[in-house]
């Protein structure tokens, strides 16, 4: 599992709300690369994305919570047997996450959401939904996924659920992006005057005072002169 763990995708911050939003913000400095962010393809070049491939994909997972230990490890060595399977899982999964993100961008600013973003989260849906089973728990029923452990693409089933949850019974006005120059993470405001601005007050957020007490120190030195 070495692998799994040297990967940034395995120490991320988990700050949106939801896994899907989470997953969305496996990607760095959305806002900095503005002429790009709206495209139907991503430069990894520019963008600082955390998901360089499938093995990428398996760590996030694990250190998501969506896939077990046992799990990841049996992931690993079907991806090593079936790499390009494992290939076009990943190629899903960028697709997935870029749709979701344009749908929530297109929340955001008050715009439809195009209709090929909700038909790649709808096929995904379907997929994932072959793949559920209800079951009796102690307090009632409840969804469980069920599949084998080398099914590459068992991620993307909890992703797809997620997104799709959010968009039918999350609050989407309390759908947020952050207000850092160069981040473009999303989140779920769940603060109860919805004031929350950033994905982290100890990372945007100090960035954000530091770059105003720096322009106020710099405007107090202009006004000396």
């Amino acid at each position: 599992m070495k692998a799994i763990q040297a990967s940034a995708a395995a120490e991320m911050r988990l700050i949106g709300g939801r896994l899907c939003l989470d997953f969305i913000n496996t990607v760095d400095g959305r806002k900095s690369d503005s002429p790009r962010k709206e495209s139907r393809s991503i430069d990894r070049r520019v963008l600082g994305d955390k998901l360089a491939g499938y093995s990428d994909l398996v760590a996030w997972s694990r250190h998501s919570g969506i896939v077990t230990a046992t799990e990841a490890e049996c992931l690993i060595k079907e991806s090593k047997r079936n790499a390009g399977a494992a290939r076009k899982v990943f190629d899903r999964a960028i697709a997935l996450r870029e749709a979701v993100f344009r749908i929530c961008k297109a929340i955001i600013t008050g715009r439809r959401p195009q209709k090929v973003d909700l038909e790649t989260l709808n096929d995904e849906l379907l997929r994932a939904r072959t793949h559920e089973k209800l079951t009796h728990v102690a307090h009632g029923f409840a969804w469980e996924w069920v599949g084998s452990e080398a099914a590459l693409d068992r991620m993307l089933w909890s992703i797809a659920h997620s997104g799709a949850e959010l968009l039918t019974t999350g609050d989407l006005s309390r759908l947020r992006e952050c207000c850092g120059e160069e981040c473009g993470w999303l989140f779920e405001d769940t603060s109860k005057n919805r004031s929350r601005q950033w994905c982290d007050m100890q990372d945007c957020g100090n960035l954000a005072k530091v770059r105003r007490y720096r322009t106020r120190l710099h405007s107090g030195n202009k006004t000396k002169r």
